[in-house]
């Protein structure tokens, strides 16, 4: 296995683009050992001037200052960048807790630290039914905090009238806090899929949520795994957001899930949507923005159609999209994008977002974190006003 990583590594850099260090990160990401399965050394006796930092104990949940990054998680470790947090103060409040699964949820049941964000003023009408709930995935090599810094999303919630929820993968399940969608059990709702699910039934027991307008979404292996919860319990989700995703039912090794960002699942996708179909007969249908930079090299353009593809069969789409063409910003403010906007009658149920130039970044984001462009358009937005649309019956 490790043979064939290196090939495929040496392929991918030979590509001479400007994102071959992103590539060897996120290849290195998938191979590396989770902190709980590397072998214990035996330590020599430190110094007496040298000090020992002990990871901060759990806390119960309670409410930090009113920007991403004032929270963190009880852990640190070494494998994932310590990035500074400078991003303008939200007015709403910023929770920290976690969720413990229960003995036998899940192949990885266990203590998930998450972060929560309420709107400090929602509008009239959501204070009656209840705030939507957007649960936002991490990427590899991001937490929950950076996350929510490099996207925004907390900032466009509050505008909009929106709860935010962010999950963190830990380090003791992958190195690089890299979500597994592409284990088989995970793609079949198990893994890390019944501990979200738990997160988010905690987080409605608690606040007033509207339970008809929850949606989940995610960037790179974070949307893939947001995918893999949504068609796992599509009742519960109003639609899904997804930036710079692999195509959903395939992989299903590391060196699987490299060949699947490179070229997709070829006939794999269609299968992979009917058997979402047959464990689910009465299937309702999963909305679905998907968001793809034309010039990403990590997850090729190629995921994004057979995406496409696989929403088209889960929502039933059989006509034409309607396409709409977006010159580029002045001063390079905003990249040429097109819209491709599949309809049933005069429901919006697809909408295809391809990005010239962007890269494995998301879209107008804050560019000081890793993964995020500063150009647009705002992904945070776009994924907003189109869950909009959309509410569970």
């Amino acid at each position: 296995m490790k043979r064939a990583a290196s090939s495929l590594l040496r392929t991918l850099v030979r590509s001479g683009t400007r994102q071959s260090r992103s590539v060897s990160k996120l290849v290195t990401a998938l191979f590396a050992v989770p902190a709980a399965a590397k072998p214990k050394r035996k330590r020599k006796p430190a110094a007496k001037a040298t000090s020992t930092v002990k990871p901060a104990k759990p806390v119960a949940p309670r409410v930090r200052a009113t920007t991403p990054a004032a929270p963190r998680a009880k852990a640190r470790s070494s494998a994932v960048p310590s990035v500074a947090i400078h991003v303008p103060p939200s007015p709403g409040k910023w929770l920290a807790s976690h969720f413990s699964a229960p003995p036998g949820v899940g192949t990885s049941a266990r203590r998930m630290s998450y972060w929560l964000y309420l709107p400090n003023n929602p509008p009239e009408e959501t204070q009656r039914k209840g705030l939507p709930l957007l649960v936002m995935l991490h990427g590899c090599q991001q937490t929950a905090t950076q996350f929510a810094q490099g996207t925004r999303m907390n900032q466009w919630a509050e505008q909009m009238g929106y709860a935010v929820l962010y999950p963190q993968q830990l380090v003791s399940v992958q190195a690089q806090r890299c979500w597994k969608w592409y284990d088989r059990a995970t793609q079949e709702g198990g893994g890390d899929v019944p501990v979200i699910v738990g997160m988010i039934n905690k987080v409605m027991s608690q606040y007033a949520i509207d339970r008809s307008r929850i949606y989940i979404a995610g960037l790179s292996a974070g949307a893939a795994m947001a995918n893999i919860v949504a068609l796992n319990h599509p009742q519960l989700f109003a639609a899904v957001g997804l930036h710079s995703a692999p195509v959903f039912g395939a992989g299903h090794n590391t060196i699987g899930a490299l060949g699947v960002m490179q070229h997709g699942a070829a006939t794999r996708s269609e299968a992979a949507a009917l058997e979402v179909m047959m464990r689910h007969p009465q299937f309702p249908g999963m909305p679905a923005i998907l968001i793809q930079g034309e010039g990403d090299k990590i997850v090729r353009p190629i995921n994004q159609l057979q995406l496409a593809r696989q929403s088209r069969l889960l929502n039933r789409l059989s006509a034409a999209p309607k396409t709409t063409h977006k010159p580029q910003g002045r001063g390079g403010r905003h990249n040429a994008h097109q819209l491709h906007d599949f309809y049933e009658g005069r429901k919006l149920l697809l909408r295809v977002a391809q990005i010239a130039d962007l890269e494995h970044a998301w879209s107008g984001g804050d560019p000081s974190l890793a993964f995020n462009a500063k150009a647009g358009p705002d992904a945070s937005k776009m994924m907003l006003e189109f869950f909009s649309r959309h509410q569970r019956t």
